[in-house]
């Protein structure tokens, strides 16, 4: 039973992490579709948090903004707060705020 059990807390984590990714990503591609760094929202959000690993991975996953589909504003905010990063929400919240008058932000 502790194999299955084992397993299963495996498959549970693995599947985070590939769902965290993919929040990272939507944050990277959502900053590279509107010209923003996402390192730069991301420090403003963390200040005392050391570089983000899998942030800089993940740009490397982003594509040109012409290339990458719409990413809607509040389809970012939605993904940050369901997995609790409120402070990067609230700052791509008055990024959006500041920029309204662009077409994009």
């Amino acid at each position: 039973m502790k194999s299955k059990q084992k397993q299963m807390e495996k498959y549970i984590i693995e599947q985070y992490q590939k769902d965290e990714k993919t929040m990272v990503l939507i944050f990277a591609q959502w900053c590279i579709n509107n010209n923003l760094d996402p390192v730069v929202l991301y420090k403003e959000a963390y200040p005392t948090q050391l570089e983000n690993h899998l942030l800089k991975e993940v740009i490397d996953e982003t594509v040109s903004k012409e290339e990458s589909e719409y990413i809607s504003h509040e389809i970012v905010l939605q993904v940050l707060q369901y997995f609790g990063n409120d402070d990067l929400a609230f700052v791509v919240q008055n990024t959006v705020e500041k920029n309204k008058n662009n077409s994009r932000v």
